[in-house]
Parts: structure tokens; sequence; C-alpha cells
């Protein structure tokens, strides 16, 4: 029988591996919906599919809705708005630099959790824990620090907002389920992925209306790969909140960054871009760190 105590690391790889997918799906809808179209279409069409996760799991556990408690709110808003700030920053950096130069600069996010859990959760990091995210981290660096290539200011510090948008995120997903105190963790983090995504796709389909109705009907009309990015988002989200529901923001994203491999592998595969010795370095850090961190936690 599996330790639970490594559940949250094997949830971490599962959303990984998914998120990996589901971005590269997006990329390519960005091309014909524009970065909001494409950055709602991961809400809209991952709702239904989040919905349905919630009822299998009352049905498999039998276990009551939760009630939230007032600052519930607070966390869940906090959560879902950055998200949605978070992903339309990273399809913008996207489109200025290569797919998996960019995912370098967002995985500068591991950082930037332990800060936040540290100041709005109180989630310490031992001193071994801390250095295992320090080395994955620069290994992302050196990944993105190019010699040879041209700067792009704008793409640095979209990626670099992605990461901060993200790690407010986790951070406020991780506080809405611990603040529900529901006695199944599956449960609170199942609940808080469907009342996060219904509070997206309010907010986002009526800034859309608002400033690009246009798109609303884009999206319908590729119902088909948004379908695919949706399922695929919800699918990387559920797991995402399952491992936060069992351990800190940072060290999940710290694990998340197999990601980064993930993204070399299509990046080679899919957009046949070439892999430099500094991408290679940065790649061995990136398994040393994970490696410590899950040796050490």
């Amino acid at each position: 029988m599996l330790d639970s105590s490594w559940l949250w690391a094997l949830f971490t790889i599962v959303a990984a591996a998914a998120q990996t997918v589901r971005n590269a799906t997006q990329r390519e809808l960005a091309a014909t919906l524009g970065t909001g179209g494409a950055t709602h279409v991961r809400f809209l069409f991952g709702l239904p599919f989040a919905l349905v996760f919630l009822g299998a799991v009352a049905l498999a556990t039998d276990a009551a809705l939760p009630r939230p408690p007032a600052g519930y709110w607070l966390w869940i808003v906090q959560g879902a708005i950055a998200q949605i700030a978070a992903t339309a920053l990273m399809l913008a950096a996207m489109s200025e630099r290569s797919f998996v130069v960019v995912y370098a600069y967002i995985k500068t996010e591991p950082v930037l959790a332990a800060l936040f859990g540290l100041i709005l959760l109180g989630d310490v990091l031992t001193l071994p824990i801390s250095v295992a995210i320090l080395i994955a981290t620069i290994g992302v660096v050196a990944m993105a620090l190019k010699p040879g290539t041209a700067f792009s200011a704008k793409a640095t510090l979209l990626g670099l907002a992605a990461a901060g948008m993200f790690a407010l995120s986790a951070v406020g997903y991780r506080g809405a389920i611990l603040s529900l105190g529901h006695p199944s963790f599956v449960m609170a983090a199942t609940f808080t992925l469907a009342l996060g995504l219904v509070i997206q796709c309010v907010a986002l389909s009526v800034w859309l209306w608002l400033r690009e109705p246009g798109v609303l009907a884009a999206i319908v009309r590729h119902w088909r790969p948004s379908l695919l990015a949706g399922f695929l988002g919800a699918f990387a989200s559920q797991f995402w909140f399952l491992a936060f529901a069992l351990a800190s923001a940072a060290s999940v994203r710290t694990l998340a960054l197999v990601e980064v491999l993930f993204a070399q592998a299509i990046s080679v595969w899919v957009f046949k871009q070439t892999t430099t010795p500094r991408e290679g370095v940065g790649i061995v850090l990136i398994v040393i760190g994970v490696a410590a961190l899950l040796w050490v936690y």
C-alpha cells in the first residue's frame, strides 16, 4: 500500500504532466482566439468536468458538501483571480519567446510561493527543503538565461509576473482548502476547484462580453480543441488541489518543476526546438533539486 505521506508527490507529478499538455493545447488556441479567449477556454470548458469530479467524490465518499466560513471567500477569490491573471500573462509571454524558455521564467514560482506561503499561511520550510527549492530554481534560471539570443524584456517581465500570480493563486487555493476544516481532504480540494472555476467563468465571461464579445462566439466555434483543453485543465487542477491539501504550496510547486522537463520534451518533439548545453545543465540542476526535495520532505 502506498505511504500516504507521498500522495502529495504523486498528485503533483500527475498534475504537472496533464498541465504541460494542456498548456501546449492552449498555446495553439491563442493563435486563433487571442490571449483572453485561450485563457477562458481552460475555465469555461473545465467547469463541467470539475462538477463531474465533485459529484463523483460526493457519491464515492458519501461526504457532505462543505459549508465555507467567511474567511474562505477571501482565499478562493484570491486564488481564482490570480490564476486568471497568471494564465493570461503566461500565454502572452509564450507569444514572445520559445515555449520552454517562457516556462523557465514562469517556474521561478516556487521561491515566490515559499515567500507568500510564509507570509500569508505561516508555512515554514526547513533549511534542507529551502536548499532544494533554491537548487531547482537555479536550474530553471540557467535554462532561461541563454547567451547569444536576443533578450526580450517584455517576455521576461511577463513570465516573472505570471510566476508571481501563479504563486499567489497556489497559496490562495491552499488557504481556501485548509480554511474549510473538512474531514475529507479530497472533498475539500474538489469542492474548492469547482467553486473556483465558477468564479473564474463568471468573471472572465463578463470581462470578454464587455471588452471582446466576438471572442465568446469564436470559443463556441472552436469547441472541439477547447473541450480537450478544458478537460486537461480540470484534470490537472484536480490533482494540484489534492496536493495543496497535503503539502505547502512551495513544496508542491518545486516538485512541479518536472513540468519543465515535460515542456522540454514537447519543445523538441512538437515545436522542433533544439536543446542547448546550458539547458542541459539546467535540467540536471532541476532533477537534483527535485530529488533532494523528495529525499528530505
